[in-house]
């Protein structure tokens, strides 16, 4: 499901790192294009959100407590299961990351990897947020 946001009043800016809060919400998928997912008041933070990509494959989106946008893999590696987007939301060392509603391991919310196992890591997507100008603020992402 996509869900469009739209915005016609101006915001003031963002925290450093932290996304605008109108807009529309893209995740960059593995084919290279963006797929516009939902508008950033869609998100709460310490909540994830999971997104269907055209391949196929599911995302989770996590808005965190300071404001930045997060996409990585909603498949947890070690259970097979979608779950991540269901998963508790922490920071450790100033990473935030999100544990796995199943078996708790911890994934990074910026690189995908898991804190817990270096052998194991789920995708990490970029996000932008496309406000009424066209303009975008985005993070990056790690291929994987």
């Amino acid at each position: 499901m996509t869900l469009t946001a739209t915005a016609t009043t101006a915001t003031a800016p963002a925290p450093a790192g932290a996304h605008p809060k109108t807009g529309t919400v893209e995740i960059r998928c593995p084919d290279g294009g963006w797929l516009a997912v939902c508008g950033p008041d869609d998100l709460t933070p310490g909540r994830g959100v999971a997104a269907l990509l055209p391949d196929g494959s599911q995302a989770a989106l996590f808005l965190d407590r300071a404001g930045r946008i997060h996409a990585i893999g909603n498949r947890d590696p070690f259970t097979g299961a979608q779950v991540l987007s269901r998963g508790l939301t922490g920071s450790a060392a100033g990473r935030p990351f999100v544990a796995s509603p199943l078996l708790k391991q911890r994934f990074d919310l910026a690189t995908g990897d898991c804190l817990d196992d270096p052998e194991v890591s789920v995708p990490a997507y970029g996000v932008r947020v496309r406000g009424p100008e066209r303009k975008a603020a985005q993070s990056g992402a790690r291929a994987h």
